[in-house]
């Protein structure tokens, strides 16, 4: 499997710091951050070499991981399998579920937070704590927020997040791309503190969520 290796907090600082001062209108792409637009492309491959230097001058020896969670870029390699796996339908029932979970629960999030919340869902597949399949480990009784009385609430399937929720539960079956370790069975919004996270260890931070093993 292919490990997601996310950039230094600097890094991102100094890529924004310099596409802000070189560029006067940067693309919608660019802005949010994506990579589908052959602008952005050449924009980065131009702005890479100074953004090296630049980290390479200014990052501190040893400087902590947990300040880059929130901030780091989504693996290049990851856009692509996303971009390439986008569609409207998913390929069964168990897949569908992860794709709802993924749309409810992370739409909006980078796309290696979401990735990380498909994974949750699949570690505790695989875990004896938990039920065997994807759909009852979704709809598992106070598990996720988005299920009431078991049910799933229908997903808006004629936008771009749905799509983008259909390539993460298919990457993510797939096991292509991990973007956390497989003890990681727990997350939650950063906005919120519950008790339970004092009680495990924290891996890591991606957007919004705050992920637990």
């Amino acid at each position: 499997m292919i490990r997601i290796v996310r950039a230094a907090g600097l890094t991102a600082a100094a890529l924004a710091l310099v596409a802000g001062a070189s560029l006067s209108a940067p693309s919608e792409a660019h802005e949010r951050g994506t990579s589908g637009s052959a602008v952005q492309s050449q924009e980065s491959g131009l702005l890479s070499g100074f953004v090296d230097r630049v980290v390479s001058a200014f990052t501190p020896e040893g400087a902590p991981a947990a300040a880059a969670e929130a901030a780091a870029p989504a693996d290049p390699k990851l856009e692509a399998l996303v971009a390439a796996n986008a569609a409207d339908a998913t390929s069964d029932a168990e897949q569908e579920c992860l794709a709802r979970a993924v749309y409810f629960e992370s739409r909006g999030e980078p796309i290696d937070g979401q990735l990380a919340v498909a994974d949750v869902v699949l570690n505790r597949v695989v875990s004896r704590r938990y039920p065997d399949t994807i759909c009852a480990v979704v709809t598992q009784h106070a598990q996720f927020s988005f299920i009431q009385n078991g049910r799933f609430p229908t997903p808006d399937k004629a936008t771009e997040a749905w799509r983008k929720a259909v390539a993460i539960a298919k990457i993510a079956t797939a096991d292509i791309v991990d973007a956390v370790p497989a003890d990681v069975m727990w997350y939650h919004a950063d906005y919120v503190a519950p008790a339970w996270g004092k009680q495990l260890n924290r891996e890591s931070k991606i957007g919004l969520h705050i992920f637990y093993s």
